[in-house]
């Protein structure tokens, strides 16, 4: 389940920088990479003439736009978009695979053995990737009997 996550969210990260972070939950990655490629959309490709074709309604509008932006965006702008996208891809997977984005030795309470997030020592569950968590006091009495 964890590679069909971080597949998923590698491909909604190419699709739209910053839609991987929000399947994995990183809220503050998600508006940064998104937050980062709005900007850049906004300063690098050319919005006047995409402005004066008007909405797409059809399927003919979306060719002349996409060949407007083909063809007017310089391969600086191209590279520096993909260059975003890919990068929020890899961080994307690197969190859905469950690497922790602080140090082991970060967390102060009870962590998650699956994802390594910090959880509630109320809860039975991780509230991050849901993983069942085992009481604290049968992990005790098991292995104060052994």
């Amino acid at each position: 389940m964890t590679w069909i996550r971080a597949l998923l969210a590698a491909g909604l990260s190419v699709i739209m920088p910053g839609a991987g972070h929000v399947l994995v939950r990183d809220w503050l990655r998600a508006a940064a990479f998104a937050g980062l490629f709005i900007l850049a959309s906004a300063l690098f490709l050319p919005l006047e003439q995409l402005a004066n074709t008007g909405p797409i309604t059809n399927y003919e509008q979306a060719i002349e736009q996409a060949t407007i932006m083909a063809e007017e965006t310089d391969a600086m702008a191209q590279f520096l978009l993909s260059f975003i996208a890919l990068f929020a891809a890899v961080d994307s997977t690197v969190r859905a695979l469950g690497y922790p984005p602080r140090g082991a030795d970060a967390a102060e309470g009870l962590t998650c053995p699956e994802c390594g997030k910090e959880v509630d020592e109320d809860l039975e569950f991780c509230h991050w990737c849901t993983t069942r968590l085992e009481p604290a006091e049968d992990a005790e009495t098991e292995t104060t009997e052994v």
